[in-house]
């Protein structure tokens, strides 16, 4: 991947799952849509390269993070909750609070699906400013475009017209994808890194529908 501009780059620290699957393709377009460039650990798949030193990377090529930590509570007994969204995150606070120059201008938004229930988990984060989407897609879009309009100071299409237009993306995609042969498990089961892809071209091509 070329170098991309600090100033352009969002960093995206979120859960992997199938359940949370909706809410980050969403969040994706949605960058993309506002012409900034999403940054996430699965971009990149060398296996010799160590987890940490990519996300560190990442980390310190963004000006913007996005963290969400909807999985900080385990959701079933005998399931352990996820510290890595948790410790990206301090990374991020690390990097924004030491290294100083561009880096001191960092900006960040911390997601959760539930209202306050991080500080259970994590109370070192009183006082701070946590976006609930409530585990849907749209609602995580509005705060995502609103955010990083707010931090970016540009001017952009309200969230009523992204989520429009991802849904427009999302049907093209879908007859593309069964033209070229894949069946419907396969297109659910489609690579980040190619969806970013075809969401990128998809706007190259002037947003068909």
């Amino acid at each position: 991947m070329p170098e991309l501009p600090f100033e352009r780059c969002v960093f995206v620290n979120c859960p992997f799952d199938e359940d949370y699957e909706p809410i980050l393709q969403a969040i994706l377009f949605c960058i993309l849509y506002l012409d900034f460039h999403p940054r996430i650990s699965t971009e990149r798949s060398d296996s010799l390269e160590s987890r940490i030193e990519k996300i560190r990377d990442l980390i310190k090529d963004s000006k913007y993070s996005i963290h969400d930590l909807s999985r900080c509570q385990a959701t079933k007994e005998g399931e352990y909750f996820r510290l890595n969204m948790p410790f990206e995150l301090g990374i991020d606070y690390v990097c924004r609070q030491y290294s100083g120059g561009k880096r001191g201008e960092k900006k960040s938004l911390v997601l959760e699906e539930k209202k306050y229930r991080y500080l259970a988990a994590i109370s070192d984060l009183s006082g701070f400013d946590i976006q609930s989407h409530e585990g849907n897609h749209q609602k995580a879009v509005r705060k995502v475009r609103n955010w990083l309009v707010n931090e970016s100071g540009e001017k952009a299409a309200g969230a009523a017209r992204i989520l429009n237009a991802y849904a427009d993306f999302q049907e093209w995609h879908y007859k593309r994808q069964l033209e070229a042969g894949f069946s419907e498990e396969d297109i659910q089961d489609y690579p980040t890194n190619e969806l970013l892809e075809a969401m990128r071209q998809w706007i190259a091509q002037g947003r068909p529908v």
